[in-house]
């Protein structure tokens, strides 16, 4: 393999970062709003959308990703093997991106069909785009430190990208569709595609693939598989994933009817009040007309404003608990310390099943407490998944870093489709019903405990399977100088 230790210029490490911004404007939103906007603005009914959602969300898992995959691994372009990828998706992706929240008047059938069928190219583009890119993190230099620094850029953007959607969209779509959420998801749809395929094209011009591989050592496919299936640690990582992203999924698309349904409305106007929220907005405005300019229109309904600040306080101290990260698993060892931060978070989810409609404060402590803890543990699953490949490599003298990485995108998508599917199964389930202003008791039970107890069952389980997770502390430490010392050739 041909490796560099060429510093990446700060020029490209933020061009390639762009390309995960531009992924996450459409994956945040999926994530998050998907269920909202199948069943009350293109109002589908629930049972038809989480269907929808978990069906799709399966093919894109077991069928896209790994062919996408194997696709990738044999391109030749004297554009590179991953750089491609990019530059032939970023226009579809664009395009289907608008479509997915386009509300064409289809009838019932054609509604669902429609859905359907946007959806699933959707995530058949998204997979062409996301695996590629994902993959030319690890060719555009073969310096680790670089490789570490180009890291922390693109999960910049990603906060950034977060931010936009889980904060913003919902004011974004009230403003760009002048109080109508049909014409505000297509207008904000449009603004995400157009910035997106330009977003895109400046990752393909700004990048450029460096790291040339050779022949793979001796394995097949077979083997590979075969040592996976013996790889306790990966496995349970595998069924980690899974239960992890069935959470974030399933918390990501609720909370948005808890505010709506559950929560009562005068309190959270009178939160957004005490806070001096609204005195912020209307002095942001009053300096804004002051020097000629147009105001910033924030949506008046208490809702969204408290649901949009909801979320910004959960991502900004998710970015403070990512700053403890490192130093306590470099102190602790990463198992322990993401079991211990991802069980304090989830008894901060578990509370919300306390608190009544107007404890507003007592529920927003809980989300900065909630994401500070979850904060902790957002970069150790994926440096967990890492040490799996040197486990996998330090017992079978054999490493399969690609394969292991797919499988765990596969469980990612599995957890989202699961948890997204849930939404909607759960709102079917409790009788939510979109045309109503007003939902049953037993509707807003459900919501009530789907963004409680719900959503920590997975977590709980996760923490739970960490016993069986054997990388350790001392154990880290023991590969990584073993397989220092095979690569140098000297006796371990």
């Amino acid at each position: 393999m041909n490796t560099t230790s060429e510093v990446l210029p700060v020029r490209e490490k933020i061009g390639y970062s762009l390309g995960d911004l531009a992924a996450n404007l459409i994956f945040q939103t999926l994530v998050t709003f998907l269920a909202f906007f199948y069943t009350d603005v293109y109002r589908i009914p629930a049972a038809t959308a989480a269907t929808i959602i978990f069906v799709v969300g399966l093919l894109g898992a077991f069928v896209f990703t790994p062919v996408v995959g194997i696709l990738a691994d044999r391109t030749r372009s004297r554009w590179g093997k991953f750089r491609p990828w990019i530059l032939w998706t970023a226009i579809p992706f664009g395009v289907l991106s608008l479509l997915a929240f386009s509300t064409p008047e289809l009838g019932e059938r054609g509604k669902v069909t429609y859905a359907l069928v946007t959806y699933t190219l959707l995530m058949l583009v998204y997979a062409a785009n996301n695996l590629p890119y994902a993959a030319l993190s690890g060719v555009l230099t073969g310096n680790m430190a670089q490789r570490n620094s180009l890291s922390s850029y693109r999960f910049v953007a990603v906060m950034i990208a977060q931010f936009v959607i889980q904060v913003l969209l919902l004011p974004l779509v009230l403003i760009l569709g002048d109080g109508d959420r049909v014409q505000g998801f297509h207008n904000a749809m449009m603004l995400f595609a157009v910035v997106g395929t330009v977003f895109f094209l400046i990752t393909f011009f700004t990048t450029r693939e460096r790291v040339v591989p050779t022949a793979e050592q001796g394995s097949s496919i077979g083997q590979d598989l075969r040592d996976l299936a013996r790889n306790r640690p990966w496995l349970v990582m595998l069924a980690l994933t899974v239960l992890v992203f069935v959470t974030l999924a399933l918390k990501g698309g609720m909370y948005v009817y808890y505010f709506q349904y559950y929560l009562s409305e005068p309190a959270l106007a009178a939160f957004l009040d005490g806070i001096g929220f609204n005195r912020a907005i209307a002095g942001l405005n009053a300096a804004l007309t002051g020097v000629g300019l147009t105001e910033f229109r924030w949506p008046q309904d208490a809702p969204t404003s408290a649901f949009s600040l909801f979320n910004a306080g959960g991502i900004v101290f998710m970015i403070v608990g990512i700053g403890f990260s490192r130093r306590l698993a470099d102190r602790f060892g990463k198992r322990d310390v993401f079991g211990g931060a991802l069980l304090v978070s989830t008894l901060f989810m578990l509370a919300f099943y306390l608190y009544p409609p107007d404890a507003i404060g007592l529920v927003f402590a809980s989300q900065i407490l909630h994401g500070f803890f979850y904060g902790i543990t957002i970069p150790l699953l994926w440096a967990m998944i890492a040490d799996v490949a040197d486990y996998s490599e330090w017992r079978n003298n054999r490493r399969a870093t690609a394969i292991i990485f797919s499988a765990m995108l596969c469980g990612l998508k599995v957890g989202l489709s699961v948890g997204g599917a849930l939404v909607a199964g759960i709102l079917a389930h409790y009788g939510y019903d979109a045309a109503l202003q007003a939902q049953s008791p037993a509707t807003v039970g459900g919501i009530r405990l789907a963004i409680s107890l719900y959503c920590s069952l997975p977590f709980l389980a996760g923490v739970a399977l960490l016993f069986l997770y054997e990388i350790n502390k001392p154990l880290e430490t023991r590969i990584e100088r073993e397989l220092a010392a095979r690569r140098a050739g000297q006796p371990a």
